[in-house]
């Protein structure tokens, strides 16, 4: 059974098809890549799988569970986890709290309970803190678990923010185009990790992305978008040497 099974997503903006039709089958373990040119509907598809918007056709399956039209809470409980293209951190907190944030989706106490200072949140907030910089050590940041967030370098941030996804305990991670904004050397460190997640936290990726770089080096089936509408999918080769991807995305 596929892990992510969506069919004929759809979602109209006054009359404009942004997403027409879109479908796709994501199994466990795959390393998946979403491309197409600007204003394709890309993130409109995430946003769609994450409940920001809800489509005005289509089903969503996670795990073989209807998540169709759930919101942004339910669908992170469901499984999905996801990171922006504008970096969106609490950049005013340190890295440690951003990271102990996704863990609370899992790990809660009453109102009550935080005011009274009872026994059950100190067994919380240390159980927050140990798996926080357990996360932490896997992305090296644990040495800057008291840092601000907003101070970190442009490719640390990138790290906590996945880190902090991480931390919902997600089933699938959404990727919004992880090397915007980076070098060469920072893609191609990001690129080691992107893998290493997948390896080691049995992670199921879904990226967005530009680098094509990035894209053929990790991702082993890819659909594309143009215009709302799906134009090729398949095994990354076949699909980065069909034509109509090239004259569409590449520009060639």
């Amino acid at each position: 059974m596929a892990i992510l099974d969506v069919n004929k997503l759809s979602i109209s903006f006054g009359g404009l098809h942004a997403v027409d039709g879109f479908t796709v089958s994501i199994e466990k373990g795959e390393l998946y890549g979403l491309i197409g040119p600007n204003g394709a509907g890309k993130t409109t598809v995430f946003n769609l799988l994450t409940g920001v918007y809800k489509p005005t056709e289509g089903i969503v399956r996670l795990d073989g569970q209807d998540i169709t039209g759930k919101n942004t809470i339910e669908i992170n409980r469901a499984g999905i986890a996801r990171t922006f293209q504008n970096i969106r951190l609490f950049k005013d907190m340190p890295v440690l709290d951003n990271v102990k944030t996704g863990f609370h989706n899992r790990y809660r106490y009453s109102t009550l309970t935080g005011i009274l200072r009872l026994p059950r949140m100190h067994q919380v907030e240390n159980t927050l803190n140990e798996r926080s910089m357990e996360i932490l050590k896997v992305f090296g940041l644990d040495k800057e678990a008291d840092v601000l967030a907003g101070n970190l370098p442009y490719g640390k941030q990138r790290k906590l923010e996945i880190a902090r996804a991480l931390a919902t305990e997600p089933k699938l991670l959404l990727l919004d185009e992880p090397a915007a904004g980076m070098n060469p050397n920072e893609t191609s460190e990001l690129m080691d990790t992107i893998r290493f997640v997948r390896d080691h936290f049995d992670m199921t990726i879904l990226l967005i992305e530009h680098d094509m770089k990035l894209v053929s080096g990790i991702c082993e089936k890819l659909s594309v978008l143009n215009f709302g509408r799906l134009l090729a999918q398949g095994e990354t080769a076949e699909v980065l040497s069909n034509p109509e991807v090239i004259a569409a995305y590449l520009g060639q």
